[in-house]
């Protein structure tokens, strides 16, 4: 097998011969460290036999992406997901390298291992995929090996490094200061249910409640918007008694607070709300919000922390090659004016 007659031997070529991927080959011809010895001694082989000669000007630009990570993201405009990619952005920034982004419209295998195969054809050095959902965390299992790779705000086993904030102890902070407060029991409008953080929320909330003792009202559905907090304002001033509501992010909580409002619910003194992200509108919403901080800048330099501590001891290492293995960033409690004690 090689190259077909009468044309110039391409990367493909060698690729096919050594029994590789065009992205090995060229981790190879670029001196990549996450290469086995025998796979490289193939390529090399292959190479040598098909007289292939890469582009030199293609070989140097290659080289300089060396300094480069790739990151996975989705097509969002939702404050967490785009904060943590800002996060990360800038702590690679600082330790000196550039970021290459590849945004999907869905997190799913098929979008997931495309989007790993447009970073490896960059020569990226290391791999941060934000992966949320529960699809894309499944999809993490099939990482190629040897690939450095770091998952964000996401639930994978022991074989891949996991940086996220703690969803669950945010979620309890909310509730035990609403209990705190004097509050009987706290609802809750959740998240989408193919969220890992809408579970963690829930989690959370429901576990502070049963803790303390205290009714475990239904959840009420919600799907991080706006539209879906108004709608849940207008069911819990239909009679259900309800002093206390915890928000699965800070969208839902603002329009839970418009639909309150126009039932004639005031808040704090009929019910108390709190969010959760600590968007830079919530200090501004009527009244400012009591909410839950995710300290997304210190999301990214562990993550950036942990992507270079398995660059820097190579394939043959696992995920405990990073002291940031598995880190949880706590959460803070931010207080203002949406809560109170019950009337």
């Amino acid at each position: 097998m090689g190259a077909t007659p009468g044309r110039a031997v391409v990367i493909h070529d060698v690729a096919r011969l050594a029994g590789v991927s065009h992205q090995t080959v060229s981790r190879v011809l670029n001196e990549h460290p996450h290469v086995r010895a025998e796979t490289r001694e193939r390529v090399l082989r292959a190479v040598e036999q098909l007289n292939y000669r890469p582009n030199p000007m293609a070989r140097g630009l290659a080289g300089r992406r060396m300094r480069t990570l790739g990151v996975v993201s989705f097509d969002t405009l939702l404050y967490g997901p785009a904060a943590t990619l800002l996060g990360i952005e800038r702590a690679a920034r600082a330790a000196g390298y550039g970021v290459n982004i590849v945004t999907l419209e869905k997190l799913d295998h098929t979008g997931v291992v495309a989007a790993l195969d447009a970073l490896a054809e960059q020569s990226v050095a290391g791999v941060v995929v934000i992966a949320p959902q529960v699809a894309a965390a499944a999809a993490l299992h099939s990482l190629p090996r040897g690939v450095p790779a770091v998952a964000v705000e996401s639930a994978v086993g022991p074989e891949l490094q996991a940086i996220s904030v703690d969803q669950v102890a945010g979620a309890r902070l909310a509730v035990r200061h609403l209990l705190d407060l004097g509050h009987e029991t706290v609802w809750h409008v959740g998240g989408p249910g193919d969220w890992l953080e809408a579970r963690d929320r829930a989690d959370g909330w429901r576990s502070a409640l049963e803790a303390a003792g205290r009714p475990v009202p239904p959840v009420i559905a919600g799907d991080w918007s706006a539209r879906s907090g108004y709608r849940a304002g207008a069911r819990l001033a239909a009679g259900t008694g309800a002093t206390a509501v915890f928000c699965a992010n800070d969208q839902t909580a603002l329009g839970l607070l418009r639909g309150l409002h126009e039932s004639g619910v005031r808040v704090p003194g009929d019910v108390s709300v709190v969010g959760f992200d600590d968007i830079p509108e919530a200090e501004y919403m009527f009244p400012p919000l009591t909410t839950v901080r995710q300290d997304f800048d210190e999301v990214g330099r562990r993550c950036l922390a942990a992507l270079l501590d398995l660059i820097e001891a190579g394939p043959a290492a696992g995920p405990a090659a990073s002291p940031a293995a598995g880190s949880r960033v706590a959460p803070i409690l931010v207080t203002r004016r949406s809560t109170a004690a019950p009337p």
